[in-house]
Formats: C-alpha cells, sequence, structure tokens
C-alpha cells in the first residue's frame, strides 16, 4: 500500500508540496491567493501512473461505470469499447451546463488545487497528464471559466466539465489581472486561432474583486472552433480553421498557458467525480470564518474591560466543570488578552461574593460568551477537519483502492460538509446575537458609567446610536443565510435513480455570506469599545486597545460613522493575530 509522502515546507518557501494526502487549509489558502506555487510529489505521480494502469487493465476485464457505461440514468447502457474515448468526450461536452455569474479566480484556483491533490491520491484512474495541467495552471496563474450552479452537493459535475473542457482547449483560460472585455486566452494553435492572443487575455474585473465580465468570455466561447476530435492522438484538442494545434505533448505548458491535454477512455469521469468546488467554497468561507472567530475574543476583551465586567464566567475552574473545547479556549483567549489570573479566586481579583458595589453578574453578552461563541470555535473546527479529510482522499465513483480493487459506490454524496457548514452558519448567528447585545450594552450607562451611546457632544447627541441599527442590519442577513439549512434541501434527479442531494455547494455560499454579515457586526462593537475605552479616566494598558486606537479615527463628536466601520473591518483581521 502506498504512503503519501509528506515534505514539509521551508521557511519563506513558496511551495506547497500536493501529495494526496497532506494538503492542509493554509496552504489551500496561499494557494488559492497566488502566494505559493504547487509542487507536486513524484512519488504521488508515480503511484497515480500506476493506478492508470491497473484502471486500464480492470476496464478490460468488465464494466466500469462511466467509462463502458452511460451515467446516470444511462448507467446500464454499454458503451463499445472503441467509443469510449469519445464518449468520454461527449460526457464533458454534455455536462458543462453551468449556469449564473462565474466565480472569482480565488475560489477557482482552490477548486484546481483541491482537484489535483484529490487525484494524487491515486483512486480515480486518471491519466497523470491531467495533473499536470492542473497544476500548472495554478503555477502560471490562469483558470477556467466556471459559472456558479450547477452542482447539489453530489459531484461538482458543471464546474469540473467545464474544467475539462478547458484542459483539452475547447474552453478559453482567464486571468485576473487582464483588462475586462479583452478576447480570452487560449493555448497556442487554439480554438480561437493559430496564434495566442497578446496580453489582455483575460475577462475578469479589478484585481481582488473577482469580477467577470462574463459577456466577453461568452463572446470569446462563441468564436472558438470547437472541432475536438475523438480519434485518440488528441481527443478533445480543439481544431482551428482545420490547422493542427501546435502543442502536442498535453505534459507540458507551453506560450504562457497550460498545454492542451490529451483525453484517453475513462478520464472524462475520473475528473468530474468530485466535489471540489463545493470544497474550495467551503474551504475559503471557513477560513475567513475562522479569523473573525479569533478576532472576537479581542473584541469581546475589549468590550468587557470597557464595561468593568466580572471575569468569574472566565475562570478556567468553571470551565474544568464541563471540558468542552471550545468554551475553554474562549475564556482561556479573553483571560490571556486582559491579563485575567486562571481563577479570580485565588489570582487576586477576588474570593468569595462580590463586594456591594460590583455586579453580582453581568448580562448574557459577557456571562455566556465563552459558552456561545466556544460552540462556534468548535462548529469552525469541525468543518476544518472536513474540509482537509475531503481534500486529501480519493472521491471518485467508481474509486480503486490501493489494494487494486475497484468500487462503486456513495462517497461523494457531500452530505458530512453541508452538515458542517450548516453547523457553523448556525453557531455564527449565535455568538453574533451576542456581539450585537455586547453593542447595546456598550451604550448603557449604567453598565459603562459614560454617557448614554457614548456621546460626548451637546445634549441629545446621539453618538454611536445608529451602529445597533447597522449591526442588526447586518445581523438580519446572516440569519437569513442560517435559517433555512440547505443540507434541508431535496432533489430528485435522473429519471428518479439519484433521490436525494447534499447541497454542499449551496450551503457553502451561506457561509460566505454569514461571515461577510458578521464581519459588519463584530466591527460596529469594536468601533464601539474602543470609543468606550478612550473615554474612561484610566484606560487599561492593552497591547489589543493600542492597535485598535492606534487605526481607529478618533474624533468622538457627532459625524459618520461609515469609515470607522470599514475600519474596523480591515482591522479584524489584525487583531485575529494577537
Amino acid at each position: 500500500m502506498d504512503v503519501p509522502t509528506r515534505v514539509p515546507p521551508q521557511p519563506g518557501d513558496t511551495r506547497v508540496p500536493l501529495d494526496g494526502g497532506g494538503l492542509a487549509l493554509p496552504a489551500l489558502i496561499r494557494l488559492a491567493d497566488g502566494a505559493a506555487v504547487p509542487a507536486v510529489d513524484p512519488g504521488a505521480l508515480e503511484r497515480l501512473r500506476r493506478a492508470r494502469e491497473t484502471a486500464d487493465r480492470l476496464a478490460a476485464t468488465g464494466r466500469w461505470y462511466g467509462r463502458g457505461t452511460g451515467v446516470g440514468a444511462h448507467r446500464s447502457v454499454a458503451v463499445d469499447p472503441a467509443e469510449e474515448t469519445a464518449h468520454g468526450l461527449r460526457l464533458l461536452r454534455s455536462h458543462a451546463g453551468g449556469a449564473g455569474p462565474l466565480l472569482p479566480a480565488r475560489t477557482v484556483r482552490a477548486m484546481l488545487a483541491i482537484r489535483a491533490n484529490q487525484l494524487l491520491a491515486g483512486g480515480s484512474g486518471i491519466h497523470p497528464s491531467f495533473v499536470t495541467a492542473l497544476t500548472d495552471a495554478l503555477r502560471l496563474g490562469v483558470h477556467p471559466a466556471v459559472n456558479e450552479y450547477g452542482g447539489v452537493g453530489t459531484g461538482d459535475l458543471t464546474a469540473l466539465a467545464q474544467t475539462g473542457l478547458t484542459l483539452l482547449g475547447e474552453r478559453p483560460w482567464l486571468t485576473p489581472e487582464d483588462a475586462p472585455g479583452a478576447p480570452a486566452a487560449m493555448p497556442a494553435g487554439g480554438p480561437l486561432g493559430e496564434e495566442r492572443p497578446p496580453a489582455g487575455a483575460g475577462v475578469l474585473g479589478a484585481v481582488g474583486v473577482g469580477a467577470v465580465d462574463a459577456g466577453a468570455e461568452r463572446a470569446a466561447l462563441a468564436t472558438a472552433d470547437l472541432t475536438g476530435t475523438a480519434d485518440g492522438a488528441h481527443v478533445g484538442e480543439a481544431r482551428p480553421g482545420g490547422v493542427g494545434a501546435g502543442a502536442g505533448d498535453g505534459d507540458r505548458a507551453a506560450g504562457g498557458l497550460p498545454a492542451p491535454v490529451t483525453l484517453r477512455a475513462g478520464d472524462a469521469l475520473a475528473l468530474l467525480s468530485s466535489n471540489a468546488l463545493a470544497l474550495a467554497q467551503a474551504a475559503l468561507a471557513g477560513h475567513g470564518t475562522e479569523l473573525l472567530l479569533r478576532a472576537t475574543h479581542v473584541v469581546a476583551a475589549l468590550s468587557l474591560a470597557a464595561v468593568s465586567g466580572s471575569p468569574e464566567a472566565y475562570a478556567a475552574p468553571v470551565h474544568a466543570l464541563r471540558p468542552y473545547p471550545g468554551p475553554a479556549r474562549a475564556a482561556a483567549e479573553v483571560r490571556r488578552l486582559l491579563g485575567l489570573p486562571d481563577d479570580p479566586a485565588t489570582g487576586g481579583v477576588g474570593n468569595g461574593p462580590p463586594a456591594a458595589d460590583r455586579r453580582i453578574q453581568d448580562p448574557y453578552g459577557f456571562r455566556a460568551f465563552p459558552q456561545v461563541h466556544g460552540a462556534a470555535l468548535d462548529a469552525s473546527a469541525a468543518l476544518r477537519r472536513i474540509v482537509e479529510t475531503e481534500i486529501n482522499c480519493p472521491s471518485e465513483n467508481p474509486v480503486l483502492t490501493p489494494e487494486g480493487h475497484l468500487y462503486h459506490h456513495g462517497g461523494f454524496f457531500a452530505a458530512p460538509l453541508a452538515l458542517a457548514l450548516d453547523g457553523l452558519n448556525l453557531a455564527l448567528l449565535k455568538t453574533a446575537q451576542l456581539s450585537a447585545a455586547r453593542l447595546s450594552a456598550l451604550s448603557r450607562p449604567d453598565l459603562t458609567g459614560l454617557p448614554a451611546f457614548l456621546a460626548t457632544g451637546p445634549a441629545g447627541s446621539s453618538g454611536t446610536m445608529i451602529l445597533e441599527y447597522t449591526a442588526n442590519s447586518a445581523l438580519a442577513e446572516l440569519r437569513a443565510a442560517a435559517a433555512a439549512p440547505a443540507s434541508a434541501g431535496h432533489a430528485v434527479l435522473s429519471h428518479g435513480l439519484e433521490e436525494a442531494a447534499g447541497f454542499a455547494g449551496q450551503a457553502a455560499r451561506q457561509t460566505e455570506r454569514a461571515r461577510a454579515a458578521y464581519a459588519t457586526v463584530l466591527a460596529c462593537e469594536l468601533v464601539s469599545a474602543v470609543r468606550a475605552l478612550r473615554l474612561h479616566p484610566e484606560p487599561p494598558a492593552l497591547p489589543a486597545l493600542t492597535l485598535a486606537a492606534a487605526v481607529l479615527p478618533t474624533g468622538l463628536e457627532d459625524r459618520p460613522l461609515t469609515g470607522d466601520v470599514e475600519t474596523a473591518t480591515e482591522l479584524l483581521p489584525r487583531l485575529a493575530q494577537l
């Protein structure tokens, strides 16, 4: 049995090893962001080559779903062995039926990295040239045009079919840097003509925004001569105006774009059978949510300091009695950030019942923070475990085992991923509700000892009053994203053969909506917490306050606060590193 090789990254190394078993979430994010390039492990590539030989041998002895048969309701329709390659090409073309907006480059790059790593696990029987082409695309900074809609959590068929046709040379490559409206990039000798278009080949919008000129992409596709052949020489390689394509070796990248790949029998379904897009969306949304959850410790700690809150709810002995990992971590982080002892009963903060001039206990936004936010931490960790499992194992149906056996199965059904995403969305809603509660508490003189709404101007000044409205507006968006779990959806497809669906991609998009809304809620709390601490007679000497106060505007008069919230939102990732 082959064991994936793990190559530890070196300091300053811009390579991310891909070996089919060792890809971690932070490394995937680096590939998606273009901050690193993939380095395919030679041993994993050799394992994939041997798996291909096994697949060809097994396919010659019996029917292989999707290779020697049709797919879906056509699963029992036999395909002549001489037609298997052409059948694969028809499969890619017929399944490239996605619709809706084109996805941002970052999302598609994450999908390419995931699919390459999954294929290196050796369960698909695909030809190794597909992994080479996928990683070439990442290295060269190009990606296929992929539409948002098409997957239902049982394999991202449309997205990967569009990717497959791009790898074959039938669809254009896109770049994130080039001006919108320019012709889309094709390989040298590809469907747009014998020569590759000059710079300006991409059809994406401004860098970092991910906007796409879909009209330009459609125009590029309309002008392409999609005359892929099924002659076994370069099946699916586009032939411009009857002229043979120049890049005959599908394993080499030439002219700044991946060379067209040769399609062989069995390659099509082997590429399609994956939830790589849903995993990419889940990874990106989950990673962004992780950062916000870490930043929440800082913001909540500042709010606790601003209301002179009780440390008892964060005491280590309390959380030792109910040993959930998330709540214990949330409480420990607040203690660390505020310099509190693990046990206030022995750390000089006070022993026994609180003094008469102290609140006996705080509102839920402070007192229940470890329990509620801890549940979100646990949900985030659960999602990460599932993502890192799925991107490092074969998902294909049928799947080859390391021992050379073939199994038809339902491992492509993304129920674990969808349920983890839905759980995170609900957990994020609960901690966001407490953030909004703390924001309201910061406006109350009875809790802070400061003016109502932290206003310092003439009588009737509003101060931070409007931030409650802004936060609750964003909270309503978050609630909408969490209120209808995507995994509760249902679909009956392909003549009733596929009578359920996981809807993981939909759940991932809801997580991204929830993440963005939560960032606004948290930013509103941060603005108010920093303002309250600035108004304290003796602001505490906290590194988090020093950092936030150095960045956020200082004016306390009534003025527009949009800029404050935007600055606070941009500050959250930095706070997450404290």
